[in-house]
């Protein structure tokens, strides 16, 4: 691991937030510069040798569910910014992005090479709030503390508000950290999401054991999603269990 900048290895905004470059990332060997919270938690890679790359498999999975589900979408609001990378693919659409943390939102631009000017600092839900009705093709979520995903951002009332935003066609995906089988907050988000989109499916990326920590890629939609299994980077789909309806 070789630090790139240590002042911002303890930041005095968030001294959680570091930024470094190595050699090695999940055994693959090459150049990336990594933004990384507290806990091992990994928020973004950029692949110094081919920059437009997207280095890791859950963003490759949302992208071809993106492109598969709605081909000519237009209208994007995203939940959790980390480097940019789904923001910075998609720079030919209208992204409004919110991140909670304004040092994440900086340490994007200054070393990671985002310049869209499409970032809102602040809670995703209460931005979406302000949004008109009816305007996104998708919602994503892709947002996380040192507890996981928040509370407020997957509850009953949160979904109600995602799918009075979005228009007749669209859909939200989240990203989620948890088991696929016996994981009580995973089987909850799904059961509540349900309550607010007819159509639901789930991918996972396959582990050694059901007990592992992983990805999990959560989908609603009021019409029938689809999708290329070869194309979502390695995630299949997955039967998550039923669960409580989380509220607020």
């Amino acid at each position: 691991m070789i630090p790139l900048h240590p002042e911002f290895l303890n930041s005095e905004n968030n001294p959680e937030i570091q930024v470094y470059e190595t050699t090695e990332l999940y055994g693959e060997r090459g150049r990336f510069r990594v933004l990384q919270f507290s806990g091992d938690a990994i928020q973004g890679a950029l692949d110094l040798d081919h920059p437009r790359r997207v280095v890791f498999e859950y963003p490759r999975a949302m992208i071809h569910l993106m492109e598969a589900g709605e081909p000519y979408f237009e209208d994007v609001f995203l939940i959790g910014h980390g480097i940019g990378t789904l923001a910075g693919y998609f720079a030919e659409k209208r992204f409004k992005v919110a991140e909670v943390n304004a040092e994440v939102v900086k340490l994007s631009r200054q070393h990671f090479g985002y310049s869209l000017d499409n970032v809102i600092v602040g809670d995703g839900r209460r931005i979406l709030e302000g949004e008109p009705e009816r305007r996104y093709d998708f919602i994503l979520l892709d947002a996380f503390t040192a507890d996981g995903t928040p509370r407020h951002l997957v509850s009953s009332e949160f979904f109600a508000l995602a799918r009075s935003k979005l228009n007749s066609r669209g859909s939200i995906i989240m990203n989620l950290m948890g088991r696929s089988e016996k994981d009580r907050l995973i089987g909850a988000i799904h059961t509540t999401l349900a309550g607010e989109f007819a159509n639901i499916k789930a991918f996972a990326l396959p582990s050694e054991g059901t007990a592992d920590i992983r990805n999990i890629i959560i989908m609603g939609s009021g019409k029938p999603i689809r999708y290329q299994a070869r194309q979502m980077a390695g995630f299949v789909e997955v039967t998550l269990g039923q669960g409580h309806v989380i509220r607020d």
